[in-house]
């Protein structure tokens, strides 16, 4: 279970995503000061809902300071404020001659929300914002998430480009690496997902539980896809040139395993693999539940574009996309066939 209570990715994978927010909000029917275009609330107000003292909110004020004032939280003073008194002073009950006042929105009070401990309130809400996030993920993709990867309008394009690599890699392997005629195969595919994200085809498929007959390319970013493009492409290539240097002898896989791994260290590759890995846990963290313990390093909360990308209204119908671009995307294959 996740808790929010520990983690700024996690509380901030919550208040990125528009879509939970505003459920939260249609939820909880909390009324605020309207004021500028945006409700809000005083630190007493907060601390009434939560059921604490002021001063614990001012507690976590201090010792949170940059997450809560980038997720809405400020402090109102100058014009801004005499303003905000002529229009609420019936309201926030405070000294005619305070100079500043701090003011949460909704974001940065459920900021606050998920980071009080003290708070029975504040535990409820919590476990309601966790059901809520899923719930509403669920309902954007239409019940599941294990292909929330084709929702990216550049999935297609990469999948086409990893399958014509694809073919130009299992052609270098068929004619120039020894082994099994089919094994060798997938032991190839396996030195690149451990190179692209220090997980194998069997670990990938355990950590997002997929079902057998389920490809793993399939539920693959399309930035991670054309990582694993380049990848494919380049050891297509590595291994036709060594087979020749070879005199026309066959690899073996530790010859093979041995140009992946040059291949992985190379430095103009360094970028594009730390971006890959960044992209999958991050995105399978937040939309499929599912950590990446090799690569938890480049974990980090979704942007708010990348729940629009994914569940909004950036995010596309891939089946339907599929059936009504058949002919154009024949003939894109077939270009990049030539």
């Amino acid at each position: 279970m996740k808790d929010l209570t520990v983690s700024n990715i996690e509380r901030q994978n919550v208040l990125n995503n528009r879509f939970a927010v505003d459920e939260i909000q249609k939820r909880l029917e909390i009324s605020g000061m309207l004021f500028e275009g945006e409700y809000w609330l005083t630190k007493k107000m907060v601390a009434d809902f939560y059921g604490v003292d002021v001063s614990t909110i001012d507690r976590y004020l201090a010792s949170n300071s940059d997450e809560l004032k980038h997720n809405g939280y400020v402090l109102c003073k100058g014009k801004s404020l005499k303003e905000f008194k002529l229009q609420f002073a019936h309201l926030i009950n405070e000294a005619s001659k305070t100079t500043q006042l701090g003011l949460f929105n909704f974001r940065a009070f459920l900021n606050i929300g998920m980071l009080l401990t003290e708070s029975e309130r504040a535990k409820a809400l919590r476990s309601m914002i966790l059901d809520l996030v899923i719930a509403t993920i669920h309902k954007k993709t239409g019940g599941g998430t294990k292909f929330i990867n084709r929702r990216d309008v550049n999935y297609i394009p990469a999948a086409i480009t990893e399958e014509n690599c694809r073919r130009n890699l299992t052609s270098a392997i068929s004619k120039y690496v020894q082994g099994h005629p089919t094994y060798k195969y997938a032991q190839v595919t396996d030195l690149i997902y451990k190179a692209v994200f220090k997980e194998n085809a069997k670990e990938y498929r355990e950590i997002l539980r997929l079902d057998t007959k389920d490809n793993v390319r399939h539920t693959l970013y399309a930035e991670v896809l054309l990582v694993i493009s380049s990848f494919e492409n380049g050891i297509g290539a590595a291994i036709r040139e060594r087979y020749k240097q070879n005199g026309a002898k066959k690899l073996t896989i530790e010859e093979v395993e041995q140009i992946v791994g040059e291949l992985a260290d190379h430095p103009m590759q360094r970028p594009y693999l730390n971006d890959a890995r960044t992209k999958m846990a991050s995105r399978d963290f937040s939309f499929r539940d599912a950590y990446h313990g090799n690569i938890a390093e480049y974990l980090k909360a979704l942007t708010p574009e990348e729940f629009e990308r994914f569940i909004g209204d950036q995010s596309v119908d891939f089946d339907h996309i599929l059936e009504s671009n058949k002919d154009v995307l024949k003939r894109l294959k077939q270009a990049e066939d030539e």
